[in-house]
């Protein structure tokens, strides 16, 4: 039994220590950075000298350095401001959620705050949504451009 234990082990070993093939892939996100004009975004910190700790400014990197970037200007990037649980929500007068996309998810504590445990929901443009906890209902209040289609490749 353990010499089976043991081949087995083995076997699977020298399988993961095989080389795999490669395959010549080239990143779909870096071909519309080339051709297009647009200003290019610093996603990417200058990292820290040598001998030296880095600041958060110089090793952040991606949205995490966007936030930062705009925290230096005075800017609020990203909004992290609790909905109005001032309220329930009705049918005629629902809690509106602003969004910059065509779905959210939002979580619910009740209201008062605090008042059941987080419950999450995925808001969209279509339909309005209730807890199902407290019965407060939310709506999504689009503000983006409906002209706009995110997240689809388009070919020039």
């Amino acid at each position: 039994m353990f010499r089976a234990a043991v081949r087995s082990a083995g076997l699977v070993a020298r399988a993961a220590a095989r080389p795999k093939p490669s395959l010549a892939i080239r990143a779909l996100s870096t071909t519309p950075a080339r051709f297009s004009d647009a200003p290019k975004l610093e996603l990417f910190g200058p990292g820290g000298k040598a001998g030296e700790v880095p600041t958060e400014e110089e090793q952040a990197t991606g949205l995490e350095r966007a936030q930062i970037l705009a925290e230096r200007e005075g800017i609020e990037l990203f909004d992290e401001n609790p909905l109005d649980s001032s309220r329930i929500g009705t049918l005629a007068d629902p809690i509106k959620v602003l969004s910059y996309e065509h779905n959210r998810i939002i979580g619910c504590t009740g209201s008062p705050a605090e008042s059941h445990e987080l419950l999450w929901m995925n808001l969209t443009q279509e339909k309005k949504r209730r807890c199902p906890e407290c019965g407060s209902v939310y709506e999504l209040d689009y503000q983006g451009d409906n002209e706009i289609v995110l997240h689809d490749f388009v070919q020039q």
